[in-house]
């Protein structure tokens, strides 16, 4: 558990860093500067190309967590695994960007405005290889137990240049076509980084051999590529469809709306984002030398953990709505208030069902994670489909949330029943009443003629409420050892 606390601090404080830039970027820089519509482009942008290059990957950048272990090997280069990583992706990427041009007229007929989306084609393409190569460097580095580095650039380098490249719009000195290839070089550039930090600390091994092939069958790692594919899609159809569908069935506008309501749920994921980066690489040790009751430690002492913390973000946000919104100048992106809550609720739910998807993908039984991850994704289609055209964005909060809730129920059942593993104990209902509780007083703080004053009384009868109950009935064990060395000082 050392190096799972190490990089998981420092992956937290990396992310939560980054929240604040996030936030920043969310509610003063991007919504001041961009109107809805515009916002709503280059969200669809990024959307068609993370679609894009996860399609292109073929799964291998989750296989590459998977199997690296059989494959570590340092004074071996690994066996030449980083070729073989990038390789297939690379080949899939050529026939993918050859059925992305082939299809142009089939993908702009979706869309009303399509126009702008025709104007900024082909760089499309340019962001989908960055961020498939991208995505493959980050898994070869989870192996390798190095993400804080990652970490940074995606969380706050990233968001640093975002925010560069706005105030340059706002200030005039970008046009908007500028701007949306500045954005889109930004999230490209990222790349190059990560690959200079591999060559930095002695592991871009790109020299390919031949015995990388008799460490593993190529054919167990295709196989179990195709599968995370489909298992991977899902996360990402959860994740960018809504943006896509929004922007065809309702307006860009409407895209954009529910972008700004999507970043400002966002800091739920952020602890399990961060446990994630090395929780992945972990499950896969436990499950290659079998060591099921430390999994099963793991998982429930990470979802309580994730409960506390959700709990506390979701109230937080949730209660502090009005002041959040009363800080974009532009009332337009208020209408993803009901958004937000609906979003909060999905992602709450997710991470008090803690580490399920991670520990299906991770065990010999994973091809079963291939039955959820393809009816989520056609579930999450047709709920938008069904719910877009009748409610709006509040349609597309709606079909995310449900589309969380049967995932995660579905997955942590597969878990209890296949290993007689579940995370719940009785800490985590504890945490929900205390949650409850703490969050009714905060919500009865009324109105005292100021968003700010208003937000900081019922952040501090919220946060003081909460963390005390939950310090006094013992439910967060961690701390135990804290407060008696803080009690001897």
């Amino acid at each position: 558990m050392g190096i799972v606390r190490r990089q998981g601090l420092r992956n937290t404080i990396i992310s939560y860093f980054g929240l604040g830039l996030g936030f920043v970027n969310t509610t003063f820089l991007l919504p001041r500067f961009l109107e809805p519509g515009q916002l709503g482009l280059t969200q669809v942008l990024v959307s068609i190309a993370t679609i894009y290059a996860q399609l292109s990957a073929f799964g291998f950048a989750s296989a590459g967590i998977r199997f690296f272990p059989y494959f570590r090997d340092a004074e071996r280069r690994h066996h030449g695994f980083l070729p073989l990583l990038l390789g297939v992706p690379l080949l899939g990427f050529g026939v993918m960007t050859a059925l992305f041009f082939l299809g142009k007229p089939l993908l702009l007929s979706l869309y009303t405005e399509r126009a702008a989306i025709a104007t900024y084609y082909p760089w499309i393409a340019v962001l989908a290889l960055f961020t498939l190569l991208y995505s493959l460097q980050d898994a070869y580095l989870k192996g390798l137990y190095h993400t804080a580095f990652s970490s940074f650039l995606q969380e706050v380098l990233l968001r640093v240049l975002i925010a560069g490249v706005a105030l340059l719009f706002g200030l005039g000195y970008l046009s908007f076509p500028q701007f949306v290839l500045a954005y889109l070089g930004v999230n490209s550039g990222l790349t190059l980084l990560l690959t200079a930090y591999l060559a930095y600390i002695g592991e871009l091994h790109l020299q390919p051999t031949r015995e990388v092939l008799h460490v593993r069958p190529v054919r167990e790692l295709l196989g179990f590529g195709a599968f995370a594919l489909l298992s991977n899609i899902s996360g990402t159809v959860i994740t960018t469809i809504d943006a896509l569908m929004l922007g065809s069935k309702e307006s860009l506008a409407a895209a954009g709306i529910y972008a700004i309501a999507s970043n400002i749920s966002i800091a739920l994921v952020i602890p399990s984002r961060a446990l994630n980066k090395i929780a992945f690489p972990l499950l896969a040790d436990y499950w290659k030398d079998e060591d099921l009751p430390r999994m099963a430690a793991f998982y429930r002492n990470t979802t309580r953990l994730l409960t506390v913390l959700g709990c506390w973000l979701a109230l937080g946000i949730g209660l502090n709505l009005d002041f959040i919104y009363h800080l974009i100048h532009r009332p337009a992106y208020a209408a993803g208030t009901v958004a937000v809550l609906l979003l909060l609720g999905g992602r709450l739910l997710d991470s008090i069902t803690g580490l399920n998807g991670l520990i299906v993908v991770t065990s010999p039984r994973y091809r079963y994670d291939l039955i959820f991850n393809a009816s989520l994704a056609l579930a999450t289609v047709g709920l938008n489909l069904l719910l877009i055209p009748r409610f709006g964005l509040t349609g597309a909060a709606m079909a995310a949330l449900l589309s969380l809730a049967s995932i995660n129920l579905a997955r942590t059942w597969f878990v209890w029943h296949s290993y007689r593993m579940q995370p719940f104990t009785w800490r985590i209902a504890g945490v929900l009443v205390v949650a409850v509780t703490a969050g009714a007083a905060a919500w009865a703080v009324p109105f005292v003629h100021s968003y700010l004053l208003t937000m900081l009384l019922r952040s501090a009868v919220l946060t003081g409420l909460y963390g005390g109950l939950l310090l006094a009935l013992g439910l967060v064990p961690e701390a135990g050892p804290w407060l008696r060395k803080l009690r001897g000082r």
